[in-house]
């Protein structure tokens, strides 16, 4: 068998997941790390044995691109390696954002002969699979989204990212409905008033949709949990018969079901056609490793 050789570009919480689920997966092996110049040559123990460059171009034959990197880096980054030859996945989870991202990214991945897999996170993701299955079964109907409570990466990314902000920590609590308030706990850079930072973040387009509260901490790191999870509710109508009640709950480690959906998106890259696609448009057979005689015979 052949391996699909990837490589992992970041290297976070997510992309330390993403080694752990590619050296699980029996069809991967890992062609290397991108990082930062200034942290090449500062790696932790688990990447002694694998490649570790500043540039996907410094690695032998890549096949698939797994990003790691926050989520506004993803547009630019998915574009240039696309153009390369590589295939990328990505757990980009701007909601609103989505759909130009694809539009965006389809035809150099079309002109390059390659494939983007875009949001496969679990939300946007394979909770997106779950919202779209649900619809198809109760075509009429609301479906509500309810986050937590739990560390979102994305939110707590975005923080870091404010000027001012030393270390960060978003929460997510859901209030049901699909409403959420954000519980924001940072610790300040030197200098800076906790009044405007806080106002920063409110104002940022992560937040400035939801109720958020931020607060000033002294250690991050004595709140952080990497737990979270979701319960998905649509009522509905099938046919002409209402009151059909669905629900979906999980409650999972973010960075490794992150990881674990980007290396089965990973695969299906190589099993589709030219081009940007969102989970919900990938047959999920593509996600699954084995044979599709015993795939279909266990599953179906």
């Amino acid at each position: 068998m052949t391996k699909i050789r990837a490589a992992i570009v970041g290297y976070g919480n997510i992309g330390k997941s993403v080694l752990e689920a590619l050296q699980a997966a029996p069809d991967f092996e890992v062609a290397g790390v991108v990082r930062r110049a200034s942290s090449v040559g500062n790696n932790p123990a688990e990447l002694s044995n694998i490649p570790v460059v500043d540039d996907i171009k410094k690695l032998d034959k890549v096949d698939v691109a797994i990003l790691c990197s926050p989520t506004r880096s993803v547009p630019a980054q998915a574009k240039e390696l696309l153009a390369l030859g590589i295939n990328t996945v990505d757990s980009y989870d701007i909601h609103g954002g989505i759909w130009d991202l694809r539009q965006g990214l389809e035809p150099i991945a079309q002109a390059n002969n390659t494939v983007a897999i875009i949001s496969a996170g679990w939300d946007p993701g394979s909770d997106s699979v779950v919202r779209a299955l649900l619809q198809a079964v109760a075509p009429k109907g609301i479906t509500y989204t309810n986050f937590g409570p739990g560390m979102s990466m994305g939110h707590t990314v975005a923080v870091k990212a404010i000027e001012g902000v030393k270390k960060a920590l978003s929460m997510t609590i859901p209030l049901g409905t699909g409403i959420h308030r954000r519980m924001v706990y940072i610790e300040l850079k030197d200098g800076y008033k906790f009044e405007n930072v806080a106002a920063a973040i409110k104002a940022d387009e992560y937040f400035a949709h939801d109720e958020t509260h931020v607060f000033q901490v002294e250690d991050v790191d004595n709140l952080v949990d990497m737990g979270h999870g979701v319960n998905l509710v649509r009522k509905g109508v099938s046919g002409t018969t209402y009151n059909q009640l669905f629900e979906f709950n999980m409650k999972i480690n973010n960075p490794a079901l992150t990881a674990q959906i980007l290396v089965a998106c990973a695969r299906a890259t190589k099993r589709t056609a030219p081009g940007a696609y969102t989970m919900i448009e990938i047959p999920m057979i593509n996600l699954l490793y084995g044979e599709k005689e015993s795939l279909i015979r266990s599953l179906v």
